[in-house]
C-alpha cells in the first residue's frame, strides 16, 4: 500500500447523492408549471437512462458527447415517457444542469481534506469538467486534478478512462487508487492494474438499496471516507505528497 500516490474517485453515488438532490431539482422546477409528481421516482427515471445513453458512445453508435449533453437528451426521454410534454424549452435547459447541483454525502469534504494530506485527489468520473468543477465549488471538494470521461474521451468501466487518469499523474496504474462505491466500477479499474478502494454506501437509492460490501475483491473497504483515511493513513505510512513529488514523477 505505501506505493500508491494518487487517489482517482467516482462521483455519483460515492461521493454525492445524486438521488435525493434530483428529486429536490425536479421539484423546484417543475412544480411551478403545477406538475406534481412522484419525485424520487422521477429521478431514478432519469437515472435509468444514464447507461443506455452512454453505451452509445462506447458502442460507437454516436460520437463522444459529454454528459451534459446526454443529460439533456434523457431528459427529454424522461419527460416525453412521463407524458410531460407541456415543459417549456427553459425549464428543460435549466433542469438539465440539476446535476451540477448535487449535494455530498455529509463524511465527503472532510474526508477529502484529510486524504489530500497524503495523496493526490482527482475525480475520475463520467461526468464532463464543468459539472465536477461545480460539484466541488458547491460542496467544498479539494482536488489536485479533474479527470475521467471527458479527459479520456471515452466513459467508464472502459480501461482507457482509468488509465489516463494514471498517466496524467505520472503515475503507474499500480500507484493509483480508484474509490468507489460500485462494484462494476472497481472491478473495471482492477483489470486495468489499478488498486481499489470500496466505501459503502447503503443509501443510495433509497434506504438499504446500495452496496454495503464490495461483491469483488478489493484492496481496502470503508465505511466513509474518512474511515478510507484512516485505513490508509495507518497501512500505507506515506509521508505528506508535498514530499512524495519526485517519486511520484519518476
Amino acid at each position: 500500500m505505501n506505493n500508491i500516490k494518487g487517489l482517482i474517485f467516482d462521483v455519483f453515488g460515492t461521493l454525492v447523492d445524486w438521488r435525493t438532490s434530483i428529486a429536490r431539482e425536479a421539484r423546484t422546477q417543475l412544480s411551478t408549471l403545477g406538475i406534481e409528481v412522484d419525485w424520487l421516482a422521477f429521478a431514478d427515471a432519469w437515472r435509468d437512462q444514464y447507461q443506455p445513453a452512454m453505451e452509445e458512445v462506447r458502442s460507437g453508435r454516436i460520437p463522444f458527447a459529454t454528459l451534459d449533453r446526454l443529460h439533456r437528451r434523457n431528459l427529454d426521454v424522461v419527460l416525453a415517457k412521463s407524458g410531460l410534454d407541456q415543459v417549456d424549452e427553459y425549464t428543460r435547459a435549466a433542469l438539465s444542469l440539476a446535476w451540477h447541483r448535487l449535494d455530498a454525502w455529509p463524511d465527503v469534504a472532510e474526508g477529502l481534506r484529510q486524504l489530500r494530506r497524503k495523496f493526490w485527489l482527482a475525480p475520475c468520473s463520467n461526468g464532463n469538467i464543468s459539472l465536477m468543477v461545480d460539484l466541488a465549488r458547491r460542496n467544498g471538494f479539494l482536488w489536485d486534478a479533474i479527470l475521467g470521461a471527458e479527459v479520456a474521451r471515452a466513459y467508464k468501466p472502459q480501461a482507457i478512462v482509468y488509465l489516463s487518469a494514471a498517466a496524467a499523474f505520472d503515475l503507474a496504474p499500480q500507484q493509483t487508487m480508484m474509490v468507489a462505491a460500485h462494484s462494476s466500477d472497481l472491478a473495471a479499474a482492477a483489470a486495468a492494474g489499478l488498486r481499489t478502494a470500496f466505501i459503502a454506501r447503503a443509501d443510495e437509492y433509497g434506504p438499504n438499496t446500495g452496496e454495503t460490501s464490495a461483491g469483488v475483491p478489493v484492496d481496502v473497504s470503508a465505511g466513509s471516507l474518512l474511515e478510507l483515511a484512516g485505513l490508509l493513513d495507518s497501512e500505507a505510512g506515506n509521508p505528506p505528497i508535498s514530499q512524495n513529488t519526485a517519486d511520484a514523477q519518476r
